[in-house]
């Protein structure tokens, strides 16, 4: 299995790639950009491309996560800055070898929920027909904190199944947002296998990110618990790591570092939960 957690890109992309090996795991996240701007970023070439053949080497798999303010379902007046900053994205974690750009399926304010929907679209088209690479856009699921979209794998894979190149996107699972929606209640892993299944969602399932929460189930609200921890609980973790699913998908930890500041501990502690160990 590939584990791991997101790691800072202080040193590079291929800083953070040896940040990752350095501490146990075959699987990363990071920020291809600043994560609080929507601006573009000029980035070196040589850095991902060594971030790349390093993966390679060592049989890591990487994800990028797009900048927060990113948001698919805005309207007419920002999808062409919406548009370029994916773009721009996509061409970073092509670069640097990653399997694609985790995208949150996006906050609409307006009056006509279709509305959302449809900005979701016309962004991920227009994203899609100029980018030339391999890297997937990964679309997470929401928590439902602020934004009613994105909560069932319904939605997830209806707009996918909408847009113009669904190949070229894919989706992260998100188990704390799955449990605070309420998409998961953690004690029926089988079920949602076989709802995922059925709906075409689990096999573009290309990510995961593995947290548990803070709070109660279908509580909408998205606070990120270290690995049994929180309501989830490692046994109900321990169904969803032993799905054949998730074998060979990137699944990475947002939560708190450590006593030594790293994720080193935890990364071990999920191996436990999977009945993995080093697959190195």
């Amino acid at each position: 299995m590939f584990i791991g957690s997101h790691v800072s890109t202080r040193g590079g992309y291929i800083g953070a790639a040896k940040t990752a090996l350095s501490i146990g795991a075959n699987a990363f996240q990071y920020f291809p950009m600043n994560p609080r701007s929507l601006a573009t970023k000029v980035f070196s070439l040589r850095d991902a491309e060594a971030c790349a053949q390093f993966c390679q080497e060592q049989r890591m798999l990487s994800i990028g996560h797009a900048p927060y303010p990113l948001n698919p379902a805005a309207g007419d007046d920002e999808r062409s800055l919406m548009v370029r900053l994916l773009i721009n994205g996509l061409e970073i974690t092509g670069a640097c070898g990653s399997v694609g750009l985790v995208v949150h399926f996006g906050k609409y304010v307006g009056k006509d929920p279709l509305q959302g929907y449809k900005n979701i679209i016309q962004c991920l088209n227009s994203a899609t027909r100029a980018y030339r690479g391999s890297s997937l856009i990964l679309l997470e699921n929401q928590a439902g904190e602020g934004a009613q979209m994105g909560l069932t794998l319904e939605e997830m894979v209806q707009v996918r199944k909408l847009c113009e190149h669904p190949e070229k996107i894919g989706f992260c699972l998100d188990t704390c947002h799955a449990f605070a929606s309420g998409m998961w209640r953690g004690d029926d892993w089988k079920e949602m296998e076989t709802r995922g299944e059925r709906l075409d969602y689990l096999p573009h399932l290309k990510a995961v990110h593995l947290n548990d929460s803070v709070h109660p189930c279908g509580s909408r609200r998205d606070r990120h618990a270290n690995i049994g921890a929180g309501y989830i609980g490692n046994d109900h973790m321990r169904q969803l790591l032993t799905s054949r699913h998730l074998q060979h998908l990137p699944i990475v930890l947002e939560t708190g570092t450590g006593r030594d500041g790293t994720h080193r501990e935890e990364i071990l502690h999920v191996k436990s939960l999977a009945g993995k160990g080093d697959p190195r």
